[in-house]
Formats: structure tokens, sequence, C-alpha cells
């Protein structure tokens, strides 16, 4: 009997190493997608902007516009790129997988439109699908945070 406590629980202990291992190279290939998401922005590559997002892709940006579809998403970060003049960052604060094929991340987003005196600080939230081995932006929400009452 102890014997096979003995047994069962290495197999616990093993496949929770097993368990652990796949978050942490999801995690990374995760939070290269979204390095790879800044790189390109901030030196707007059109081909490489489309193979980041699924093709019904969206972005809902701090000033409430809706970029939905590919084509509008595209063209809307073609406009932002323009603007802020390749000095966005977001740093990856939290990743959670909902499953082995869907990602919730979650980061700080900073941006510097040409002649601004201090950087735009904002959350986003990206969603992420993997699809045939890889990771794609489904979705993206910006926000400004906003002061709390006192």
């Amino acid at each position: 009997m102890m014997r096979s406590l003995q047994i069962i629980g290495c197999l616990v202990l093993a496949a929770g190493a097993m368990r652990s291992a796949t978050p942490s190279s999801e995690n990374r290939a995760i939070r290269a997608v979204i390095q790879r998401y800044v790189d390109v922005r901030n030196h707007f590559d059109e081909a490489a902007l489309r193979e980041l997002f699924t093709q019904d892709a969206d972005q809902l940006v701090s000033n409430g516009e809706w970029r939905r579809g590919l084509e509008n998403l595209v063209q809307g970060a073609a406009a932002s790129s323009k603007k802020e003049n390749g000095r966005s960052s977001v740093v990856v604060d939290h990743i959670r997988l909902l499953s082995p094929n869907v990602a919730i991340v979650d980061g700080r987003y900073e941006t510097s439109a040409a002649g601004a005196s201090s950087p735009r600080k904002m959350w986003s939230t990206f969603v992420l699908l993997k699809k045939e081995g890889r990771w794609r932006i489904a979705a993206i929400r910006n926000m400004l945070p906003t002061v709390p009452l006192p």
C-alpha cells in the first residue's frame, strides 16, 4: 500500500512539472508576439503587422475608436505609428491561459506622440489565439486609467 502511494505521489509531481513546463514555454511565445507587435508598430511594417493578427481581429483604442477587421486595424495602426513616431512600448504584467489555445495578456502601454511633453500611460489587454501552432492577436483593448474617487 505504501509503495502504491509513493508511486502515485511521484506521478502527481511529474504531471505537475509537465504542466508547469508548458505554460512557461507558452508565456515566452506569447511575450514574443507582444514584443513583435510593438517593434512592428514602431517601425511600421504592414506585412509583418498582418502576420501578427487573425483575419477578424479588432482593436478598441483609448479614444473610443473601434478598428474592426484586419484592414481597419492595419489602416489605424499606420496612422497611429506615423503620429507616435516609433515611441511605444508594452510591458506585459500578466498572462492568463484560458485554454491551451486562448490567452489574455495585460500590460502597461506607453506611447509618445511627436512633440508631446510626456508619454501617455495606459493599460492594454490583448486576446491571443493559437492556431496551427502559432499565437496571433485576435483583439486589443487600450484603456486610459481614471483617477480614483476620493
